[in-house]
């Protein structure tokens, strides 16, 4: 594939997966680091989120227990955990798998990876989650 052939592959996965809030990470980047951009759609997106080993659903969860044990990517797992929710993950599961990282990864993480959810599911009036 071209340059511009992975690009505009890259750009239908990001619309069906992450929808409005990937969109905006890249149009925020374009006065910055154009090419930044450019990598997150055709690489991220167009690369590997194109895979077909793994469903979106699944390929959620992974990223959301990785950018929760990270830490500091509240920015990335804001538009993650809408991306989850666009690909069918329910908001107790996210919520379960954040739990379920805290045993990985701390609970301090864990926490702000949940408070991050819950302004995503208050944006989105899912709240109150029913987890027990």
């Amino acid at each position: 594939m071209t340059r511009e052939e992975r690009f505009e592959n890259g750009l239908g996965v990001l619309q069906r997966v992450d929808g409005e809030a990937g969109q905006k990470v890249v149009d925020s980047l374009a006065d910055i680091s154009p090419e930044l951009a450019h990598q997150v759609v055709a690489w991220a997106f167009g690369d590997m989120y194109a895979r077909p080993n793994l469903a979106p659903r699944d390929r959620q969860l992974v990223t959301l227990g990785i950018l929760t044990a990270l830490g500091g990517c509240e920015p990335q797992l804001e538009v993650h955990t809408h991306a989850a929710l666009n690909v069918g993950l329910k908001p107790d599961e996210i919520v379960e798998a954040m739990l379920h990282a805290a045993v990985y990864c701390g609970m301090p993480r864990a926490v702000n990876a949940t408070f991050t959810a819950k302004k995503v599911f208050t944006e989105r009036d899912l709240m109150p989650v029913h987890n027990t």
